[in-house]
């Protein structure tokens, strides 16, 4: 049987599958996918542009999918998967959907809420502990996002200088 740490790869080989189809659709790569007794029970990837919806994070999708799938807006005793640190938004629908264990790639400085920027779950508020682990495949996670970011930069570059007649 494999060990922990081998499954927490598994599945966020398989988030990172998700993060490409965020990719492909022009949306930041962040891809989340929820498991509960060793089996997906919900998928997302982040579509706030293309769906015109704000709230469209990947985790979002993720967690209403697997409500719906499940029948039940608590999901205890579920993993969610993401390729990157949660916001605050992101957070508190995890708490709310009761995820028991959280697992995530690479950190988000500006907007992280779990270690980064805030430290959510630690506020004595909450009425659910979630566990948290972070940095797994943090490197090929934060690659996804680095290489989308500077293809992203290059075609700004490019159509400015379409714009003012110098390309």
């Amino acid at each position: 049987m494999p060990d922990r740490n081998e499954i927490d790869k598994f599945w966020m080989k398989r988030a990172l599958q998700l993060a490409g189809e965020a990719a492909e659709k022009g949306e930041v790569p962040v891809g989340a996918v929820v498991v509960l007794d060793g089996k997906e029970i919900g998928a997302g990837f982040n579509a706030p542009i293309s769906g015109c919806d704000p709230t469209a994070h990947a985790e979002i999708r993720a967690l209403r999918d697997a409500a719906a799938r499940v029948g039940n807006y608590r999901l205890p005793a579920a993993t969610l998967y993401v390729t990157l640190e949660p916001c605050t938004m992101c957070v508190g629908a995890i708490v709310h959907g009761r995820i028991s264990r959280l697992v995530y790639g690479a950190s988000e400085p500006k907007a992280g809420a779990i270690e980064s920027a805030r430290r959510t779950l630690e506020e004595p508020h909450l009425n659910w502990d979630v566990t948290a682990v972070g940095g797994v495949l943090s490197g090929q996670c934060s690659q996804v996002i680095s290489e989308f970011f500077s293809r992203r930069r290059a075609e700004i570059r490019r159509l400015r200088k379409q714009k003012s007649g110098k390309g």
